[in-house]
């Protein structure tokens, strides 16, 4: 089996495990939902389910967010809110409606579940050290920069407000009003 083959049968398994678990937490709640149910759901074993995610926690893990990272990176030198906006604006082109949708939902059990808020929140500093570094390259100052803690402080905490509502209003567009509310922080840090 080629090595391409290979990595779409690993996301295809990944997706249906994802898949399956958050039907199985809508319908049971996550603390009712063992390892073994979601195995079972995604037609695996439940050391392939191991294989994937190390434990169940993992499957609503934010310590990263591929797209954001690599927008960073391409990003066009400028001040950083303004870098971090072109970034949440090309991370969210380039996924689908239903990417963006299952990793909204991810985030909302995340965000909603104290265990899981807890070790997102223990997982975060690597995060932030990494999108410190990309933002302080593209804006052309120092990481350690206090401009550029705040700008991904307030950012971050723009984003996680709108995400927040997002997660009260299911018809909203997220990342239209992601990216309105960081127009406007990017306007009142001009003012």
């Amino acid at each position: 089996m080629n090595g391409g083959l290979r990595e779409r049968k690993k996301a295809k398994t990944r997706e249906a495990i994802l898949r399956e678990a958050f039907r199985l937490f809508r319908e049971r709640g996550y603390h009712a939902t063992t390892v073994e149910q979601i195995a079972e759901a995604a037609e695996i074993s439940p050391a392939t389910f191991f294989r994937y995610f190390p434990a169940k926690e993992d499957l609503v893990r934010l310590d990263r967010f591929p797209p954001l990272v690599e927008a960073l990176a391409e990003q066009p030198p400028g001040r950083p809110v303004t870098v971090l906006r072109g970034a949440f604006r090309a991370a969210f082109a380039s996924l689908s409606a239903e990417e963006i949708a299952a990793g909204h939902e991810r985030e909302v059990f995340a965000a909603t579940v104290p265990e899981l808020l807890v070790a997102n929140l223990r997982r975060s500093p690597d995060l932030i050290r990494e999108v410190r570094a990309l933002v302080a390259d593209r804006a052309g100052l120092a990481p350690d920069d206090p401009g550029v803690r705040d700008a991904i402080g307030a950012v971050f905490g723009v984003v996680a407000m709108v995400w927040l509502e997002w997660a009260r209003t299911p018809g909203m567009d997220g990342p239209a009003e992601i990216d309105r509310a960081l127009a406007n922080l990017e306007s009142c840090l001009r003012g």
